[in-house]
């Protein structure tokens, strides 16, 4: 059995199955560990480069591969790695038209975490909220805000928040990872706790009532609502605070709307 340290990246993923494919090591005979858990031997095992295998054969794989394996490496779920050098095996030995047929378990699988990411990424774009912060300079102006991503998007994600707001300078703070833009360049920082982050500023007085006077209650439908906009993500939006009051007079209304 060999075990290999759980990468942390797409391209350390990338140099660990390089290696194995190399020394023609079977997915059945792979322990992915984590770090902590290895012993100091295995620890100072430096993954190789070469694409060559034992028997002097060049792997290729479909473009189709690595860019699943690019999406499937931002979700939360370390299994994800072991299910690529599964599919990447395949591909090299015998089933070069695996993603195609749709029916391997690996792949379903894969295909599923995609899914989730690609919903993590909706939501990220609709639920970051920005407040202004006070950094002591006068002449200019920042927001951060805060998010909870299911997945590790947060990286993925900043090009869509740099087209979007580029005159601004902002941080996404996250658990996971901070995204920071100053017009002009971005910088990507560890995690950090959630006390970080701004409670509030002074625009969102102006949010609250913005949202107040176009959400409809006499079109409201709950759980239409609640499926676009899961409670998880309440706790992280100004105007969630106002949803339960909105809701109630919705209610009211159409008990008003029968009784008439």
């Amino acid at each position: 059995m060999k075990t290999v340290t759980l990468p942390e990246t797409l391209e350390a993923w990338r140099q660990t199955a390089r290696q194995l494919l190399k020394q023609e090591i079977d997915p059945v005979n792979v322990n992915w560990a984590p770090a902590s858990e290895l012993s100091l031997d295995f620890a100072q095992e430096a993954p190789e480069l070469d694409h060559q295998s034992a028997n002097g054969n060049r792997h290729k794989v479909p473009a189709e591969f690595l860019a699943m394996a690019k999406d499937v490496s931002c979700h939360r779920d370390n299994r994800k790695w072991s299910m690529l050098y599964r599919i990447l095996w395949k591909l090299t030995h015998g089933k070069p038209k695996l993603l195609k047929v749709g029916l391997d378990t690996d792949v379903v699988q894969c295909n599923q975490m995609i899914k989730a990411i690609h919903r993590d990424c909706h939501k990220m774009k609709a639920f970051v909220r920005f407040r202004e912060i006070d950094d002591g300079k006068e002449d200019t102006e920042n927001y951060a805000a805060w998010f909870e991503p299911e997945h590790l998007i947060v990286k993925r994600m900043a090009p869509f928040f740099i087209k979007r707001f580029a005159t601004m300078s902002w941080s996404i703070l996250t658990p996971d990872a901070c995204a920071h833009w100053d017009k002009r360049e971005l910088v990507m920082t560890q995690g950090v706790d959630k006390k970080m982050a701004p409670d509030s500023d002074d625009l969102e007085s102006l949010w609250l009532t913005y949202y107040r006077n176009i959400f409809n209650p006499a079109r409201l439908k709950e759980k239409a609502m609640q499926s676009e906009m899961p409670k998880k993500y309440w706790k992280n939006l100004p105007e969630a605070q106002l949803i339960p009051e909105l809701t109630e007079k919705g209610k009211r209304m159409d008990i008003r709307r029968n009784w008439n």
